[in-house]
C-alpha cells in the first residue's frame, strides 16, 4: 500500500510539474506577442511621403530652379501646421492623382514643366502608396502572429489551471476498480483517477490480461463504470482491445445528458450545392457541438469557403482548444490566407454534457434560438464575418439548458424568408407555436415554412436543432 501510495504522490508531483512549466510556456509566447507589438500601424501617407516625392520630382525636373518656392513651402517647421502638404496628400489618395487645380498659384504662374513636374510627383506618390501598402500587409501579419502567440498562451495557461484543478481521486476508487477489472482476468499495473471541477472524471491505466484471452476497450468502460458509479467510454483514438501485453489506456465518463441533432437545407434556386457548411458531433469528451458556416454569396466556390471554416473549427476544437480561442484563430487563419473577399459567417454552439450549460459564439451569423417548455429565448451578437477585421473577439452568450431544450440555428435565408419587417419576432413566433417533437422533425418543420413564403429559396436555407436530453 505504501508502494500505491508513493505513484500516487509521484503522479501529483509530476502533474504540478507540468502545469508549472505550462504556464512558463504561457508566459514566453505572451513575451513573444508582446514583443511583436509596441508600434501603431500607419494609415495613409505621412508628411515624410510627401516631401520625398517633391523633392525627387524636384531633382528629375527643376534643377537649382525654386521660382514657385513650393519645396521652400513644404519644409516650414515653424509650428504652424503645413495646410498645402496635408492637402496634397489626402487629394492623391481621394483622387489618385494630384491635378493642375491642386497645385498652388505661384507654382502655376511661374513654372515651366508643370506637366513634367506632376508627372514626376504622381509618380513618386503612386510608389509611396505602393510602398504603404506593402507596410500595411506586412503589419496586418504581424497582429496576425501577435495575436497567435498571444492565443497560445491563453490555451497553454488554459491547460496548465485544468491540470493544477483537476483533483487525484485513485486512492478512494484503486480498489473498486481493481477488483472489478480482476474478475475479467485483467490485471491493472499503473492506475490514475482524475475529477475535474464540472465532476468530470478521467482514468488511465496500464492493464493486460491474465489468461492469455482478450477483452474489448469498450468492456473494460463498461466494468469501470459499475465499479465506480458511473458511464465511461474508451478515449478516440486510443487502444481498443486489451491484450496480454500491457498497454495504457484512458477512459473518459459521459455526462448526464445525450444530445440529439437534427438538419434540413435546401440551396438558392439554381444552384445545385449549397454555400452553407454545418457539422454536429457528441464525441467530444463531455461535450456536443453544433456549427453553421455560409459563405459570400452561394454555389461551390460559397461551399468551399464555408467547409474551410467549419473543417478548421472542428479541428481546433478536438484538438482541445477553447471555444473563443478556436474562433479567434479561425479568424486569423482566414485573414493570411486572404479570405476577406469571400468572408463566411460562423455560428458555434457547445453544449456541456455535464452541467448542461450552452456556450453559444458567433461571427457575423444570425441570431439562434432556444426553444423552452414556456418560452422561446433568442441569441444574437452583432459581430462582422470570419476573416475581416484583425483582432476579432467573440461575444460568449451562455445558458443554461434544462432537459427537453431545443437549440435552433439557421442561415439568413431562413429569417430574410420571415414575413413582416420584424424577420426574428415573426421567426419567435412561429417557434413559439410549434407542436413538441424530435430534433429532426422540427428542423423539416422550419424548413417547410420557410418555404411556404419563398416558394423557391432566393438564398441557401439551412436549419439546425440540437436537442438535449437527460439520461
Amino acid at each position: 500500500m505504501l508502494k500505491r501510495r508513493a505513484v500516487h504522490k509521484d503522479t501529483a508531483d509530476v502533474n504540478a510539474y507540468t502545469a508549472r512549466r505550462l504556464r512558463e510556456m504561457a508566459e514566453s509566447f505572451a513575451g513573444l506577442s508582446k514583443a511583436f507589438g509596441g508600434r501603431e500601424n500607419e494609415y495613409g501617407l505621412s508628411r515624410e511621403d510627401g516631401i520625398a516625392a517633391m523633392e525627387a520630382a524636384a531633382a528629375m525636373v527643376c534643377g537649382e530652379c525654386e521660382k514657385c518656392g513650393i519645396r521652400g513651402e513644404c519644409r516650414r517647421e515653424d509650428g504652424e501646421e503645413n495646410y498645402y502638404l496635408y492637402y496634397l496628400l489626402r487629394t492623391f489618395e481621394k483622387k489618385g492623382a494630384v491635378d493642375y487645380v491642386d497645385m498652388p498659384r505661384r507654382f502655376l504662374e511661374t513654372c515651366r514643366r508643370k506637366a513634367d513636374y506632376l508627372n514626376q510627383l504622381n509618380r513618386n506618390l503612386g510608389r509611396a502608396t505602393m510602398n504603404l501598402t506593402w507596410k500595411s500587409r506586412f503589419l496586418e501579419s504581424r497582429d496576425a502572429v501577435m495575436v497567435q502567440f498571444q492565443e497560445m498562451a491563453d490555451i497553454l495557461e488554459e491547460f496548465s489551471g485544468q491540470m493544477e484543478q483537476a483533483a487525484d481521486v485513485t486512492a478512494a476508487m484503486e480498489l473498486d476498480i481493481r477488483n472489478a477489472l480482476r474478475k475479467r482476468r485483467v490485471a491493472v499495473e499503473n492506475l490514475l483517477v482524475l475529477q475535474y471541477e464540472n465532476q468530470r472524471r478521467e482514468i488511465f491505466l496500464n492493464a493486460r490480461t491474465t489468461n492469455g484471452r482478450c477483452i474489448t476497450a469498450r468492456d473494460a468502460a463498461d466494468l469501470l463504470g459499475r465499479a465506480v458509479k458511473g458511464s465511461f467510454r474508451p478515449s478516440r483514438g486510443g487502444k481498443t482491445i486489451i491484450t496480454r501485453n500491457s498497454a495504457a489506456f484512458r477512459f473518459v465518463e459521459e455526462g448526464n445528458y445525450r444530445v440529439l441533432f437534427g438538419s434540413s437545407r435546401t440551396p438558392r434556386e439554381g444552384e445545385e450545392v449549397s454555400g452553407d457548411s454545418y457539422t454536429f458531433k457528441s464525441g467530444l469528451p463531455g461535450q456536443a457541438i453544433m456549427s453553421l458556416s455560409d459563405g459570400m454569396g452561394s454555389g461551390r466556390l460559397a461551399n468551399e469557403d464555408s467547409g474551410k471554416v467549419i473543417d478548421l473549427m472542428e479541428q481546433l476544437l478536438e484538438t482541445g482548444f477553447s471555444a473563443r480561442a478556436a474562433l479567434k484563430l479561425v479568424n486569423t487563419v482566414l485573414l493570411l490566407t486572404g479570405s476577406s473577399e469571400r468572408p463566411a459567417t460562423l455560428d458555434l454552439c457547445l453544449m456541456d454534457l455535464y452541467s448542461g450549460v450552452m456556450e453559444a459564439m458567433k461571427l457575423g451569423a444570425p441570431a439562434s434560438f432556444v426553444i423552452s417548455q414556456d418560452s422561446v429565448e433568442t441569441l444574437e451578437s452583432e459581430t462582422v464575418p470570419a476573416g475581416i477585421l484583425n483582432p476579432v473577439e467573440p461575444v460568449l452568450l451562455s445558458r443554461k439548458l434544462w432537459d427537453g431544450d431545443l437549440v435552433v440555428m439557421v442561415s439568413d435565408g431562413i429569417l430574410d424568408a420571415m414575413p413582416g419587417e420584424e424577420k426574428e419576432a415573426a421567426f419567435r413566433d412561429f417557434l413559439a407555436g410549434l407542436p413538441r417533437g424530435g430534433p429532426q422533425e422540427i428542423a423539416e418543420m422550419i424548413l417547410t415554412f420557410a418555404l411556404s413564403f419563398e416558394g423557391e429559396p432566393k438564398d441557401d436555407m439551412t436549419v439546425l436543432v440540437g436537442g438535449i436530453y437527460g439520461k
